[in-house]
C-alpha cells in the first residue's frame, strides 16, 4: 500500500510539472485573445494570452514546455518604457517583439536562449512584448514598423 501511494505521489508530481504555469499557479489569464501582426507577407493571426500585472509579467512562459505554432504571450507594460526581459526558467524558444503604444514593432528579437539570465532589451521605448515560438518572426518576414492588432494598442 505504501508503494501505491509513492507511485500515486509521483504521478501526480511528475503530471502537475508537465502542465503549463498558469494552470499549477491558476493566477495568470486563461483567455486567449486574438491578435493580428500586418508584415509585408499579409496577415498573420494569433491567440494570446494577455499579462496585466506585475505577477503575471514575471512569471510568462516560465516552465513552459510547449506553445501552439499560432500562440503567444503579450506583455502590457501599461506606459512606454525602455524594457528589459530574460528568459530564466523558460524552456521554449522565442522570438521577443517589442512593441509601441500605437502597435508599430520597434524591435525584433529572434531565437532567444532557453533558461538564460541574459539581459533581452528593447533598445528603446516599448509599451509591451509579444512572445511567440522562435522562428515565427523570420516566417512572417516581421521587421521594425510592422503593426500589431490588438484592443491594447491605439493607432
Amino acid at each position: 500500500m505504501r508503494l501505491l501511494s509513492a507511485l500515486s505521489l509521483t504521478l501526480f508530481v511528475l503530471m502537475a510539472s508537465l502542465m503549463p504555469a498558469k494552470a499549477q499557479s491558476g493566477s495568470a489569464s486563461s483567455t486567449l485573445e486574438p491578435l493580428q501582426i500586418m508584415t509585408a507577407s499579409g496577415r498573420h493571426d494569433f491567440s494570446v494570452e494577455v499579462m496585466r500585472t506585475d505577477e503575471e509579467r514575471a512569471r510568462g512562459l516560465m516552465y513552459r514546455r510547449f506553445m501552439a505554432a499560432n500562440r503567444g504571450m503579450l506583455f502590457d507594460f501599461k506606459t512606454e518604457q525602455p524594457i528589459n526581459m530574460w528568459m530564466k526558467n523558460t524552456y521554449l524558444p522565442l522570438d521577443m517583439i517589442f512593441i509601441a503604444r500605437n502597435g508599430s514593432v520597434t524591435h525584433v528579437v529572434a531565437d532567444t536562449e532557453p533558461l538564460s539570465e541574459r539581459i533581452i532589451s528593447s533598445n528603446g521605448p516599448a509599451f509591451a512584448v509579444l512572445e511567440v515560438n522562435a522562428g515565427i518572426a523570420a516566417k512572417i518576414s516581421l521587421k521594425p514598423g510592422d503593426r500589431v492588432q490588438h484592443p491594447m494598442f491605439r493607432p
